[in-house]
């Protein structure tokens, strides 16, 4: 059937149930909810069989309630209500969430439920979280209830009454520093990570933090700044110590939103003298401090994972991953898994740090030639197995840091864009390499020049990954760990390596690498070095989150199904109310 998303922005969570939709048969077509555009012309206009709210921050207009079902897409479980239903969770320390798909009424939250599906909540920040667990409950729910709506038999069942909690403010997320405790400071920094942080005063001026990570090591006078590293400041509790990685200048009144930078770029000129205080070389999990590019080994498997914040690579993010990387193939190891964290893999380029930049062309042409020079180092290893273990989603240059490796596993809930043209941009990271290998020619145009996202399930049946790993968020490390410890002891493993040694070999004689990146980067520094060009524009939009006059023709453009599925029979006569029972959990690894 077609169905219409309906969003407040083309989220991670939307763009997720558009792939999956589609994965399942069904056309999807998306209108972003928008000032001065009317919702019920778009949904005449489309004339969809379902309407369908993954994340919409206002309500759906009476008459386009009334004509048609509506969907909407709620992050907390049956009787929660309101628009903090997350950030209310992580204060409150649930152990348990959930998410309920219910039908649009008068009422914000009221609605009928068509399903639900619960999740655990995990101690990580608020965006991880609904990435992760909460995502994939929306799928279980949002699935179950597309079928429910398609069957034309099923009655959704009324909600109880619930609690209507309020939005958190910021007075709610206030941080003593002078009275609470590290796991408090951590609490209020995970719920609000992403949006919209926690407002606080640091070095006499506001900021919002963004991010918080235990230090159990480092001591001072509660609020003050005890040291620096990469990137991030650490920052002392009354009984321990927290590494902050970014900060977001206040908005002005009337002014765009400020980008979030990492704590040291944005605090630079006001810092005083801090230690860089390095993180250790080898992880240790049994030391509780912070580090954003980890290395650990078991037996011949070397793993270099990374998390940087929102995805974003700078480009000094991208020069202390490839000395890491480096490291890590100095190694006696015969099989290296790069990644493997919970979420982001990586989104590329650092579009915060490039347009805070006092000349943001020098810095886009620094970033993008530091995340090539990791690339190249990647396709360049040819004396181990390099797997790209993906626990969460991959965009643009970051998707394509991903096919640099041999293999490229993800877990079953990631999400990949592997395209650049949304940004006004050609892209580089040896794409035209990568890309066609894996795909071929036509299909790589396709992908790019369709931008839209894709399901890991649509990436291995299109041969651009190799393997889905179908377990919980938290799971995905220890599941490759497991698979790259096998791998490594497969006898085909030595014989894989020795083979892409030759294949290099060919491939550098066809046409050399340094090809390829030359006319890559020939594209991109005329868009760098154009003030004209559309990517400066673009970036800017994004960083400052502005809002957009329409929603984008390749959103509005009814994208068909990957296989045929029954249109719905809503005429079908209602049998009565179903039993209720909510969508089940898959099991982690």
């Amino acid at each position: 059937m077609h169905v219409l998303l309906v969003a407040s922005a083309f989220n991670s969570l939307t763009q997720r149930v558009h792939a999956e939709l589609r994965d399942h048969g069904h056309s999807v077509a998306v209108e972003l909810a928008l000032p001065h555009t009317p919702l019920a012309d778009a949904v005449a206009r489309h004339q969809p069989d379902l309407v369908l709210a993954p994340m919409l921050r206002t309500a759906i207009p009476e008459e386009v309630w009334a004509a048609r079902t509506c969907l909407i897409v709620h992050p907390g479980p049956v009787g929660d209500r309101g628009p903090s239903s997350l950030d209310w969770a992580i204060r409150d320390q649930a152990t348990r969430w959930g998410v309920t798909v219910l039908q649009a009424e008068a009422d914000m939250d009221a609605g009928p439920v068509w399903a639900t599906a619960e999740c655990s909540v995990p101690p990580v920040g608020k965006s991880d979280l609904y990435r992760g667990e909460i995502a994939d409950a929306a799928l279980r729910a949002v699935l179950l209830a597309v079928d429910r709506f398609a069957s034309g038999t099923y009655t959704p069942v009324p909600q109880p009454a619930g609690t209507v909690r309020p939005a958190m403010r910021q007075e709610n997320r206030r941080i003593d520093w002078e009275a609470d405790s590290t796991e408090r400071v951590l609490r209020a920094l995970r719920g609000a990570d992403s949006q919209p942080g926690v407002r606080d005063e640091l070095l006499g001026s506001a900021w919002h933090l963004h991010g918080g990570h235990p230090e159990a090591r480092l001591r001072g006078r509660p609020g003050e700044l005890l040291a620096t590293r990469a990137g991030a400041v650490c920052r002392a509790t009354v009984d321990g110590a927290v590494w902050i990685p970014e900060l977001r200048a206040p908005r002005t009144p009337g002014g765009p939103a400020t980008p979030r930078l990492p704590a040291t770029t944005a605090l630079a000129g006001l810092l005083p003298p801090l230690r860089e205080h390095p993180a250790p070389r080898h992880t240790d999990p049994r030391r509780a401090t912070w580090t954003d590019i980890g290395y650990r080994e078991e037996g011949p498997v070397g793993f270099l994972s990374f998390s940087f914040p929102g995805g974003a690579m700078s480009t000094a993010h991208c020069r202390r991953l490839l000395d890491a990387y480096r490291a890590a193939c100095a190694r006696p190891t015969s099989v290296l898994v790069l990644g493997g964290g919970r979420d982001f893999f990586s989104n590329g380029i650092h579009l915060g740090v490039i347009e805070a930049a006092a000349d943001p062309a020098a810095e886009s042409w620094a970033n993008i030639n530091a995340i090539d020079d990791l690339v190249e180092a990647v396709l360049t290893t040819t004396d181990r197995f390099v797997v790209a273990a993906l626990g969460g989603n991959a965009a643009a240059g970051g998707a394509m840091l991903a096919l640099a490796a041999d293999e490229v596993w993800c877990r079953s809930g990631a999400v990949l864009n592997p395209h650049y043209r949304l940004m006004g941009l050609t892209g580089s990271e040896y794409w035209t390499y990568t890309l066609p290998r894996r795909v071929g020619n036509g299909v790589a145009e396709r992908l790019t020049g369709e931008a839209l996202p894709l399901s890991a399930e649509a990436a291995l049946r299109l041969g651009l990954i190799d393997r889905t790993v179908p377990c919980a968020p938290g799971a995905f490390a220890g599941e490759t760990a497991r698979l790259a410890s096998r791998l490594a002891v497969l006898p085909a493993t030595r014989s894989r390596i020795a083979a892409k040694k030759a294949r290099r070999e060919r491939d550098e004689a066809q046409r050399p690498l340094a090809a390829y990146r030359d006319a890559e980067l020939a594209l991109m520094r005329e868009a760098f070095d154009d003030p004209a060009a559309p990517y400066h524009a673009l970036r800017r939009a994004f960083v400052r989150k502005e809002t957009p006059a329409a929603t984008p023709p390749h959103l509005a453009r009814a994208v068909p199904g990957r296989h045929t599925a029954p249109l719905p029979t809503r005429q079908r006569r209602v049998t009565g109310t179903a039993v209720h029972d909510g969508a089940r959990e898959a099991p982690g690894c």
